[in-house]
């Protein structure tokens, strides 16, 4: 069974940084991909990146493009979202999420895309 269990999350001021991680495990091979999504109040869950587990590919939106960056530790099982250059509208429920899959493709880096879930962390960026 696939379990995702995130951590990290946090109080930090605008401009400031954080950095979430993700502990995967039960995958039964390795073509999977992890996304990370986040879900503001009042809004629809939209993923900030997904990367490939089998070729590393990855897809960031707009809105986090550079300020965003996904790596990972295989040796610990965890993929790490690096979070710098905080904006109040980056505040959110962040959910690690894994799919079955060798490559990104941006039409199915989305919550519709994913099979398996975290149960989120809370990351409040103060202004």
């Amino acid at each position: 069974e696939v379990r995702l269990v995130e951590s990290g999350g946090g109080l930090v001021q605008a401009g400031g940084s954080l950095k979430l991680s993700c502990a995967a495990s039960g995958f039964t091979h390795d073509d999977y991909i992890i996304a990370w999504l986040r879900q503001a109040p009042g809004k629809e869950r939209e993923a900030v990146v997904c990367v490939s587990n089998s070729d590393n590919s990855t897809y960031y939106p707009d809105s986090v493009k550079g300020r965003f960056t996904v790596s990972s530790d295989n040796a610990k099982n965890t993929v790490y979202l690096q979070m710098d250059s905080l904006k109040p509208e980056d505040a959110a429920n962040y959910y690690c999420a894994a799919a079955w899959g060798r490559a990104v493709f941006e039409a199915l880096c989305g919550p519709a895309g994913m099979a398996y879930w975290g149960k989120g962390t809370l990351v409040t960026v103060s202004s």
